[in-house]
């Protein structure tokens, strides 16, 4: 008789078998480990920057040297890619069918009409079945500001929560602004389960790079997005009319497509502004651009040309860099100063260690690295320091503290004024966050990225070499012996590259981005007022 466990495991078996078998028929997607590029839709651009990286990130193998090169495509070539865009284009018209013709499961949704430019006129929408009657925010003469973001990673609620104070600061009480979750506040579940997915699929690095390359080309995601759509637009629409917003604006990649199916299909384009916020630096999904948005503001030229490639109009995009937290616009003290404040010694070169909020990565082994690379044997003293930010990770920093060390060392937990610790750094370790590198670009320090997340972080691995601003490794001792040699023998290295990040750095592009939003405003009211008029 069989056991419980193997009947259990030939049936998961059986089940995985049967799901991979229905995959396989629906799309006929092959991983074409000799192809360099993704021929499906025009996309082949996607996996171009995991190419031109090979000489710093040896990406696919991980950091390991194999002989094969293994790059993840999808080809739709011969009679295999034919058979995909048979089945891409029936499956689309299926779609258009269901949410074109019964509006994306928002035919129950009343927007009112008249000359009010917000969702939901007066009343902030009702619903014709009346079973949930929304209410949204009173009209109290400001114009209200909602922003779309999702948890998925810190980048993403940083920008929103930096363009809200920049909407505060320069406009005082004109503006409401509101951030939303829009998948986890808004959509049922499984679809508000997003951040949580993006935690594991993050976690499990194979399934991530298959999850971001596989949904690229256009022909996937847009079917997917509309497939979506179905399930959760009545939601979403809900949501969006909660706020009566005049401005939207996307920090997400995923937040586009949805809501724009909305606004599209109650003719409300015309009278909302709609716009996107991109938060990568260099390597980003297709997802981020859309051709129905007012404005894309891209941190980069490499990411304008993306979103051009895309298919955006060039009147559509401005490049005004990565929006900030608000701490990182006012000048900083002086270093002396808040070395003083944190506890460390004023005269000594300081390195800024950092594993995330979560405290991830090597930064035990990069922190002894460390003690060991700035110790002078010969002299019998330290040339260096070091500050460590273990985030939420209390185990990590306990022990830590507890380790008998040659050089001085601070370490912190989870930390709110990183500006600080930037500021009292002469150059940092940190994994390629595109937020922490437009931090760190603003107070003038070397990056040395010692990571990188597959897909959306792998390019800003060469946006920060290439620029002169620092370096890659993933060996804690190499590091360790850069860091070293900054603070000796290439000192003037170190000096170089912090100016070439002091040029790069944008440190008012939130503010640009609110004053293009604002004129924005200002343009369509004028149409509006002009249209009622005649």
């Amino acid at each position: 008789m069989q056991s419980s466990s193997s009947s259990s495991s030939s049936s998961v078996a059986l089940e995985t078998n049967n799901a991979f078998n229905i995959l396989s028929k629906l799309s006929n997607f092959a991983f074409d480990f000799n192809s360099n590029r993704l021929s499906l839709d025009g996309y082949s651009s996607v996996l171009s920057n995991v190419q031109s990286d090979r000489k710093y990130v040896n990406f696919w193998a991980g950091g390991r040297s194999r002989s094969s090169k293994i790059v993840g495509s999808l080809s739709s070539g011969g009679k295999g890619g034919s058979s995909i865009n048979k089945f891409f284009n029936e499956f689309n018209k299926f779609i258009r069918f269901h949410c074109d013709k019964i509006p994306l499961g928002f035919a129950s949704v009343k927007v009112n009409s008249g000359s009010d430019c917000r969702l939901g006129g007066e009343n902030g929408g009702v619903l014709e079945d009346g079973t949930l009657p929304l209410s949204g925010y009173e009209s109290n003469g400001k114009k209200k500001v909602l922003i779309l973001m999702s948890d998925t990673g810190g980048g993403h609620r940083a920008s929103a929560e930096a363009i809200k104070w920049a909407f505060n600061e320069k406009f005082g009480d004109d503006y409401e602004v509101f951030v939303t979750d829009l998948w986890t506040d808004h959509t049922p579940w499984p679809f508000n389960q997003l951040p949580r997915s993006y935690n594991f699929l993050v976690k499990h690095g194979s399934l991530w790079r298959m999850t971001y390359y596989a949904s690229a080309p256009r022909v996937v995601h847009q079917s997917n997005f509309a497939a979506t759509s179905t399930f959760i637009a009545r939601e979403v629409a809900k949501g969006l009319m909660k706020y009566q917003p005049d401005i939207i604006i996307s920090v997400h990649p995923l937040m586009q497509h949805v809501p724009l199916r909305i606004l599209r299909s109650k003719g409300l384009l015309d009278k909302i502004v709609f716009t996107t916020v991109v938060t990568d630096l260099s390597t980003c999904h297709p997802t981020w651009f859309h051709k129905l948005v007012t404005r894309c503001y891209c941190p980069t030229e490499e990411v304008a040309k993306r979103a051009l490639k895309a298919g955006l109009q060039s009147s559509q995009i401005k490049v005004y860099g990565l929006p900030v937290r608000p701490s990182f616009v006012k000048p900083l003290r002086p270093k002396v100063e808040l070395r003083r404040e944190l506890g460390m010694e004023e005269g000594l070169p300081t390195v800024l260690l950092m594993g995330g909020g979560e405290g991830m990565g090597p930064i035990e082994a990069t922190a002894k690295a460390l003690g060991n690379a700035l110790y002078d044997e010969y002299r019998g003293e330290p040339i260096g320091q070091v500050l460590v930010i273990c985030g939420r990770n209390k185990k990590l920093a306990n022990k830590l503290l507890s380790a008998e060390w040659k050089i001085p060392i601070q370490v912190k937990g989870f930390v709110t004024k990183m500006e600080e610790c930037m500021g009292a750094c002469d150059c940092i370790i940190t994994k390629a966050g595109p937020g922490t590198i437009a931090e760190a670009m603003i107070c003038g320090l070397p990056i040395i990225l010692n990571d990188y997340i597959a897909g959306q972080e792998v390019g800003n691995v060469p946006y920060v070499v290439e620029n002169g601003c620092g370096k890659f490794s993933k060996s804690p001792k190499e590091i360790a012996n850069i860091v070293g040699e900054w603070f000796g023998p290439k000192a003037h290295e170190l000096q170089a590259m912090s100016q070439n990040a002091l040029r790069l750095a944008r440190p008012d592009s939130v503010f640009k981005i609110v004053q293009d939003l604002h004129e924005l405003v200002k343009q369509r009211s004028l149409i509006m007022q002009q249209s009622a008029a005649t």
